[in-house]
């Protein structure tokens, strides 16, 4: 059996968790994701009852602080066909606020 010398051994482990604190945290998945802990339904979630209001493919999403509903929305971006609709879903209770054809002021 091989075995390392204590030192070597600490010197490995140390040099491993330097490497692993030097690893920058993971990036967000979606715009606003820190407003998530303020949210009662998560992303999964809206993004199920968006896609069941806008059958299609989700090319943007974010979370955001806007008037209506709770304040606090989901906005899913959907490419239905040629077109894109923006989708928002009350991140309180899943209602849908919004569901039509982007515009060129899009959030």
């Amino acid at each position: 059996m091989f075995r390392l010398p204590i030192i070597t051994a600490v010197a490995i482990l140390a040099g491993w968790s330097a490497a692993a604190a030097a690893t920058p945290a993971p990036k967000a998945s979606y715009d606003g994701e820190e407003l998530a802990v303020s949210a009662k339904i998560p992303v999964e979630k809206a993004q199920s009852i968006a896609l069941k209001a806008r059958p299609g493919t989700v090319v943007e999403k974010e979370l955001e602080k806007e008037e209506g509903g709770s304040g606090l929305r989901y906005s899913f971006v959907i490419k239905a066909g040629e077109a894109k609709y923006e989708v928002g879903v009350d991140a309180a209770d899943g209602a849908v606020l919004e569901n039509a054809v982007e515009g060129d002021d899009a959030d």
